[in-house]
């Protein structure tokens, strides 16, 4: 019987990693079906149609990211989230570049796993229609008239920023990678010290208090994840 909050497929070949999220996501309404390694993901995900993936970078048999790379190169377009250990800092980078939807690292709670799934999930869907109206508390972004407003007041940013934070706002609750960021406003022609220059512009105009920023975070190593609507 499928689950009322839909289908996981987690792909992993640690059992109490399996019995954990059987059992987390059971109580949360979902249904999980478990493949302990890469082929039989493979199998799963043709047979089962998951709603949503949870992939294991470190697999026995093909690794998680040359799995990634086949579902997206084969338009596969289930939301994909990856477990992964807190060393595997460059892993995560490729898996996101590679088109993975979010990550969790070990040890992960089963709440914040919830909630990233919930944001890629919902991600999906948004991406079938237009959603040019991003509010967060006091901030306001038009994206069809590119008009930014902090509470009652106009934001002015220049073109980069402007482009930056539509980037992240397009994927609002999303981590966005400085690679991914790179290449879409520059061509991949200069580094990530240009980037940060900018998201430190952009905080300084959209927070309260830029170094605490609640609207536009910090993924360390990885990139930025802007805050999801209200």
């Amino acid at each position: 019987m499928t689950g009322s909050a839909g289908k996981v497929l987690v792909i992993d070949d640690e059992p109490p990693i399996r019995k954990l999220l059987r059992v987390g996501l059971g109580a949360e309404g979902y249904s999980v079906i478990e493949a302990p390694n890469g082929r039989d993901g493979m199998e799963k995900l043709a047979s089962e149609a998951p709603d949503i993936v949870i992939l294991d970078l470190g697999l026995p048999d093909i690794s998680g990211l040359d799995l990634l790379a086949r579902w997206r190169a084969a338009s596969i377009t289930q939301p994909i989230l990856i477990l992964s250990s807190r060393t595997d800092e460059g892993g995560i980078v490729e898996a996101l570049d590679l088109g993975a939807d979010d990550y969790v690292t070990k040890p992960f709670g089963i709440k914040e796993l919830v909630a990233r799934m919930r944001v890629a999930l919902r991600h999906k869907l948004q991406q079938q229609g237009e959603h040019p109206i991003y509010k967060a508390g006091d901030l306001t972004i038009d994206l069809v008239k590119r008009l930014v407003r902090m509470g009652e007041e106009d934001v002015r940013l220049s073109p980069k920023e402007y482009d930056i934070l539509r980037i992240l706002v397009q994927h609002a609750g999303k981590v966005i990678t400085h690679r991914h960021l790179l290449n879409e406003i520059w061509d991949g022609t200069t580094d990530v010290q240009y980037l940060r220059v900018y998201v430190r512009q952009l905080r300084q105009k959209l927070e309260p208090s830029p170094d605490a920023p609640q609207y536009i975070t910090t993924e360390p190593g990885v990139g930025y994840r802007m805050r999801e609507p209200d």
